[in-house]
């Protein structure tokens, strides 16, 4: 038993005074009978036993009376282990799209704030946090409103970015209880879940998952043929619902164009196709019928008018293998020779290839510099006998790369970043026993520029980013059989494509995104998205004859948008969430100990509340007052 007043207890010497008082009361005194009293001799020895044991009986019961007075304003109580300590308490409220999935008739989210609302008491004050919001030193009257508002968010915090924020909104108190408290289905994705006995936090996993793990989101969709006349669209659908037939349908804009349906085989996907008119604007949006997650039953996009990719070529020397590469349907290929060249119309490319030159003269290294300045791409392919420094001369305004002496030694191309933009989705696994393609000669070059394809010595082949590349050697069929080679095709094409960042057919929120806009706008215009009545101004940087797009953090909410300045709309560009979350697996917490798991909220904080309780005694201490007042009264007034 403790006290919250322990001084007070110095009151009970105070019983010393009804002890000293009796015993003065009790002091004995001879008596002389006298011979006309000697019959009441026996009567008064009677009468004075009576009074001595109802004196003993009053002292015990003021002595008692006294102290239950005194222990009840002491306030005695009973309590558990680190009820005494200050409590601090943190909660996590998951708030992502995978708990959209039902539970009863209602949401996760729904039952898991409800819970919440009805089992933290109204005067205890918290900290809240959800993947986007966060509340602290609050009380569940002042947020109530809000949680009930809640809506679900396509961010979601790993366990170890939920951990550090949660630690965060702790003082740095040492003497503090810290309860820790995250509610979540615990998807797997969110990474292994353990409890380190070592940490000074208490950590305290609420899981709440859904009666029925089941499923069907459409993951993405992509061009799988095309010709003059149509295109054929593959949807990728994944889902738990083996076997049963699902209706999916497209829709242009707001009008259904196409109906079909999806049966999910034995490995949990499904494929569908969809064949549409060639060269036909679609703002296309694609719908499932699920009663699962409802984020991930629709997916938005787009496919716009296709700007033709203008590209340059400088040299004397035949170009044919890049008339192969830089087809008409996506490229617009001119070629001319140094001394035929128009600078003039260099700022209307986008691509640049100066093929097998020799050297490089004062006047279009000026004009490469411009050009690369606004944001055109350059592609570099020495001749078999360069000068120098003409090459470092062009180089030394763009870029770190400067030409030494030239090798002669053939070499095997043997080196691929598989990592780099330019080779992604090229080969379905890192190939490293295909036919190498071979150079007799190459210029060996410095600079710090990644190394795109290299030899077997690790000296560089191919080299450059972002709008930059070169070949440190001749392709002329004398010198080396690359244009021969599968690896010519990616290499040069998806260069072409990057000089001009078309959008694909959609973008995913979150991701780094960039696309390229054709548009020559004047100093003070910019461009704009818009879907119905949000609006925003995306990160841009506009050139001489283009505007790059760059979507970091804008636009949060999936749906088609429309670029456009002022005076013009340009084109429109879809965003879709990921589809992480749609994949209802989840963590097992069952190797945590039994104190720290739980599956219901109500429960948990029951626990905790015991765990944190105290018994009050002082009222009792004050009823036995009562009673032993009562008990004083009665021995007064009836007994004899």
């Amino acid at each position: 038993m403790q006290f919250r007043h322990p001084e007070l207890l110095w009151a009970l010497l105070q019983l010393l005074i009804p002890i000293f008082i009796h015993l003065f009361q009790l002091r004995r005194f001879k008596k002389t009978p006298f011979t006309n009293v000697a019959l009441l001799q026996k009567v008064v020895s009677n009468s004075r036993r009576s009074s001595t044991i109802k004196k003993w009986l009053l002292l015990f019961t003021r002595m008692l009376l006294l102290a239950a007075l005194v222990i009840a304003f002491a306030q005695p109580f009973f309590a558990e282990k680190n009820a005494l300590k200050k409590k601090e308490t943190t909660i996590y409220i998951d708030d992502s799209f995978s708990m959209q999935a039902k539970s009863g008739t209602t949401t996760l989210l729904q039952n898991a704030i409800q819970e919440l609302i009805q089992a933290i008491p109204e005067t205890e004050r918290f900290n809240l946090f959800t993947n986007t919001k966060e509340y602290r030193n609050s009380t569940i009257k002042d947020i109530q409103n809000e949680l009930l508002s809640l809506d679900y968010t396509s961010e979601q915090l790993s366990l170890n970015e939920i951990k550090l924020k949660g630690e965060s909104l702790f003082s740095q108190e040492n003497d503090s209880r810290k309860e820790f408290i995250l509610i979540s289905d615990f998807q797997k994705r969110l990474g292994p879940i353990q409890n380190d006995s070592l940490e000074k936090t208490e950590h305290y996993f609420v899981q709440i998952r859904p009666e029925e793990s089941k499923n069907i989101a459409i993951d993405s969709v992509f061009i799988h043929q095309e010709n003059t006349e149509n295109l054929e669209l593959n949807v990728l659908i994944s889902g738990t619902s083996i076997n049963m037939s699902t209706p999916v349908s497209l829709f242009n804009d707001e009008k259904l164009i196409a109906k079909t349906a999806v049966v999910i085989d034995e490995n949990n996907k499904g494929v569908v196709q969809f064949t549409i008119p060639s060269n036909e604007i679609i703002n296309g949006r694609i719908e499932v019928s699920d009663n699962g997650l409802h984020y991930d039953n629709q997916l938005y996009f787009n496919i716009n008018k296709k700007e033709k990719i203008k590209v340059l070529v400088i040299g004397d020397t035949d170009s044919e293998f890049l008339k192969r590469i830089y087809t008409e349907d996506e490229f617009q290929l001119t070629s001319t020779e140094l001394k035929s060249l128009n600078y003039s119309a260099i700022e209307s490319k986008d691509l640049i290839i100066l093929n097998e030159l020799e050297q490089i003269n004062s006047a279009l290294q000026a004009n490469l510099k411009s050009f690369k300045s606004n944001g055109g791409s350059l592609v570099f392919i020495p001749g078999n006998q360069i000068d120098n420094n003409s090459y470092n001369e062009t180089f030394s305004g763009l870029t770190n790369i400067k030409f030494l002496e030239q090798i002669t030694s053939e070499r095997k191309i043997t080196g691929i970043d598989f990592t780099n933009p330019l080779y992604q989705n090229v080969f379905e696994k890192q190939v490293t026993n295909f036919q190498y393609p071979i150079v007799k000669k190459f210029v060996g070059i410095k600079t710090t520029l990644p190394s795109l394809l290299s030899f077997q010595d690790k000296n560089p082949f191919f080299i450059g980013t972002k709008g930059l590349y070169l070949f440190t050697a001749s392709l002329s069929s004398e010198n080396s059989n690359f244009k021969n080679s599968p690896l010519i095709v990616p290499t040069l094409y998806n260069v072409g494509l990057k000089s001009l960042e078309s959008p694909q057919l959609y973008a995913v929120i979150g991701s780094t995104t960039q696309v390229d806009i054709a548009a020559q706008l004047s100093k003070d215009d910019i461009l704009k998205m818009k879907k119905a009545e949000f609006e925003f101004i995306p990160q841009q940087q506009s050139f001489s004859k283009k505007v790059s797009l760059q979507f970091i953090e804008n636009p949060q909410e999936d749906g088609i948008y429309t670029i456009s300045d002022k005076q013009k709309v340009y084109q429109n560009l879809s965003f879709n969430y990921a589809r992480n979350e749609s994949d209802l697996t989840y963590s097992d917490l069952s190797t945590l100990n039994e104190a720290s798991r739980s599956n219901s909220i109500n429960s948990l904080f029951d626990t905790l509340q015991k765990d944190s309780s105290i018994t009050e005694l002082w009222k009792w201490f004050v009823i036995f007052a009562l009673i032993f007042l009562t008990f004083e009264i009665f021995i007064q007034k009836f007994f004899r």
